[in-house]
């Protein structure tokens, strides 16, 4: 493998009911593509405490790029209570005013995403205007590096100008069925309808690829001026989906690249 992946954003513990996880959509979805064989680096801040020095361990351990990875004086590491439902979906209390919010363009990040052949983002850290003037600083500095969109729409972490501005630099976008109403309401697009909904976005913004999930009935994948593509679920027994579309993601953009 020779495309280096970047994730770029929150990584945090996921204080599950059955202990903590370390996670954070970029996180989840870099380790995938670190174990899918391809390099990859990971930028992100965490506290000077002990859920810092665990996640520095636990991610220096697996042998992919941390370079990047900050450290807050001040602020703690990042952390999300997780409750889960009947079926396993989750809801999540996301901490405010957690390391992640105070990301700074660094020596260190530049490096990172100059060398980038994807970079891998999302809303949630754009939830603090520091570290949403560090994304797109740094988005700015990719140099033809595919640009993933896990729009990971979280309850009070995202606006609409939040999800105009990403999509502004996004090559492809990638959203689930509950969220594509959001963004079409965000765009002033109507529509009940994904193909069409997909339609108009092409219209609108210079995507390439626009990937919709549909939990237990698969996903879809749309392409400008192409018919779409479905892929049926698979059934499994769900234990609880926190992590799964960030697995997605990894796993479709290893075969694409």
């Amino acid at each position: 493998m020779s495309n280096t992946a970047v994730a770029l954003g929150e990584v945090l513990w996921d204080l599950l009911p059955d202990g903590p996880q370390l996670g954070g959509a970029p996180g989840n979805f870099i380790w995938r593509m670190h174990e899918l064989g391809h390099p990859a680096a990971l930028i992100s801040r965490i506290g000077r405490d002990e859920l810092g020095r665990r996640a520095r361990q636990i991610l220096a351990a697996s042998g992919m790029d941390i370079s990047a990875l900050q450290e807050d004086s001040v602020l703690p590491t990042g952390t999300v209570q997780v409750c889960l439902d009947a079926k396993g979906s989750p809801d999540f209390l996301i901490v405010p005013n957690v390391a992640y919010d105070a990301l700074e363009v660094s020596t260190a990040a530049l490096d990172v995403v100059r060398s980038a052949q994807c970079v891998c983002f999302g809303t949630l850290v754009q939830r603090s205007p520091q570290t949403r003037a560090t994304l797109y600083a740094l988005l700015a500095e990719t140099s033809g590096a595919l640009k993933f969109l896990d729009i990971n729409l979280r309850k009070l972490c995202y606006t609409p100008e939040t999800i105009r501005e990403s999509l502004k630099r996004a090559d492809i976008l990638k959203l689930n069925e509950t969220e594509w109403p959001i963004v079409g309401e965000a765009l002033g697009i109507a529509s009940g309808d994904p193909r069409e909904f997909a339609a108009q976005l092409f219209q609108a913004l210079p995507l390439k690829l626009i990937l919709v999930t549909l939990g237990e009935r698969g996903a879809l994948a749309f392409k400008p001026n192409a018919a779409p593509a479905h892929v049926a679920g698979h059934r499994v027994e769900v234990v609880d989906t926190c992590g799964s579309g960030d697995a997605f993601s990894a796993g479709f953009l290893h075969q694409y690249l």
